[in-house]
């Protein structure tokens, strides 16, 4: 699950005529090459109707793109892969995962489609005219103004951009593509997705890999408390480490300090800028600071650096914090249209009050997580979501359920929905992992063998005791 603005928070190798044999003329598929992917891979287009209940109306493509498996003899069904976000491309993060799921493509193709309203499926991307900088401009600086600018821009029946209908999509790609049954990968809004999926088409999948879940029954994007959870794990595993704890010994309350200097007095940092060289400055108030801090604990390697980034803003040096916005323009990768138009929609309106207050009763970022979605959802159009849209899902599919231990978004709580309400899954922790752990080697290797067996209760997950603690730098020279 991507935060926009930082502020809301597979089958044996199929050859081009013989997928084409299976397919109607709505279908192009031809080889291409990929960023990141020397290879070459397969890529296609789907004409599928923008809204299903009218098949007659208005047409968009569906992008997508088919990385063949090495061996192709066991003729396995293929694994497709069901983005984040809301508003992750699935096409565009072919090169990290043709390398992630190394092990599945060994025997199986892997599917990637850009869900509709992102990458080429009909983008709904926000283009701001004022081009609102992340290093210049304050989070807060996102406004009404932005948001209506953005509204401009979208094409199409924006009620058709939900997600049944990427559901749909994706089901039509497996039809068209002429597999029986496929396999599905879902990474964190991918999970919802997924879930989606499993209660729609259900004889259309052998099995589900959950990894990171957002489950149905509980609205995405109320983070503070799963936040302040993460980092206070981060602040007790760097306790527990002696160098971390011997470098960082007041490292909670420098990191109360740093919050309430911002608050009264927010700073400005001269920098050369990351991309161009340039001079330029930054300006940095509470809400840029903790907004920062919260999108490293996302990933174990940057999670690694927020004590040295506290620990240097203590002591007046922000620069190291203008590292870590460089490192990641916010809302890079997103395709924010989406991301607000499910939000606001299947999401927000189920979210009461008392529930928007209860989450920002946290020690880490308060309310500051809410500002994007309370600022953009009162103005974005809206759409019927279906009546059993929110119910349990309870497919019996054989399902693997991942979580990270020191997830800040999906906690393993999160799973224990899902868990309990499919009847074959089996849901397992990663320790000292974040976000999305099951691109990692340990669950990969769970993952590869849960598609062969298709039993998610009798996996060797020895690996697991394998996984180091979490270990942080110590000083600007790199130590650790």
């Amino acid at each position: 699950m991507t935060v926009p603005w930082k502020s809301i928070a597979v089958m044996g190798l199929v050859t081009v005529s013989s997928l084409s044999k299976a397919s109607d003329e709505k279908l192009s598929l031809n080889d291409c090459h990929l960023e990141g992917i020397t290879q070459l891979v397969q890529c296609g287009k789907l004409e599928v109707p923008e809204n299903y209940n009218h098949k007659t109306g208005e047409t968009i493509s569906i992008n997508f793109a088919v990385l063949p498996a090495i061996d192709n003899s066991q003729k396995n069904e293929p694994l497709m892969f069901l983005a984040g976000g809301p508003g992750q491309a699935a096409v565009s993060l072919a090169g990290g995962l043709y390398k992630a799921f190394n092990e599945v493509r060994k025997t199986r193709d892997l599917i990637l489609v850009d869900q509709r309203g992102t990458g080429e499926s009909n983008p709904l991307q926000c283009e701001n005219a004022e081009q609102l900088d992340p290093y210049t401009n304050l989070p807060s600086d996102f406004s009404v103004k932005e948001i209506k600018q953005c509204l401009t821009q979208l094409e199409g029946d924006l009620s058709q951009y939900n997600s049944e209908n990427a559901i749909r999509d994706f089901e039509a790609v497996r039809a068209a593509l002429g597999h029986e049954k496929i396999a599905i990968y879902g990474g964190s809004y991918g999970t919802r997705a997924g879930l989606v999926y499993m209660r729609m088409f259900p004889d259309s999948l052998t099995s589900v890999i959950l990894d990171s879940v957002g489950p149905i029954e509980v609205p995405i994007g109320l983070f503070g408390k799963s936040a302040e959870r993460s980092f206070n794990m981060l602040l007790e595993n760097c306790r527990a480490e002696e160098s971390c704890q011997n470098a960082y010994p007041n490292l909670a309350q420098e990191f109360e300090q740093v919050k309430a200097e911002l608050a009264k007095q927010p700073v400005t940092v001269s920098l050369p800028h990351p991309r161009l060289g340039t001079p330029m400055s930054m300006k940095v108030d509470e809400q840029k600071f903790v907004s920062t801090i919260f999108s490293q604990l996302y990933s174990v390697e940057m999670r690694s650096l927020v004590p040295l980034i506290i620990h240097q803003a203590s002591l007046g040096n922000y620069a190291p914090l203008a590292g870590l916005t460089a490192a990641g323009d916010i809302g890079e990768g997103m395709f924010l249209g989406l991301t607000f138009n499910i939000l606001c929609n299947e999401d927000v309106p189920r979210v009461t009050d008392s529930m928007w207050q209860a989450d920002a009763e946290n020690t880490f970022n308060g309310n500051i997580g809410q500002y994007g979605l309370k600022l953009a959802c009162p103005l974005w159009p809206t759409y019927q979501v279906s009546t059993d849209f929110s119910l349990p899902v309870n497919a019996d599919i054989p399902t693997l359920i991942i979580s990270g231990d020191l997830d800040p978004v999906t906690p393993p709580s999160n799973a224990e929905y899902s868990d309990k309400t499919l009847p074959n899954s089996k849901h397992i922790i990663i320790p000292n992992s974040s976000h999305t752990p099951g691109v990692q080697p340990c669950a990969m290797g769970m993952i590869s063998e849960f598609l062969t067996t298709q039993n998610p209760n009798d996996l060797d997950d020895s690996c697991l005791t394998d996984i180091p603690a979490e270990s942080f730098m110590t000083s600007l020279n790199g130590g650790v």
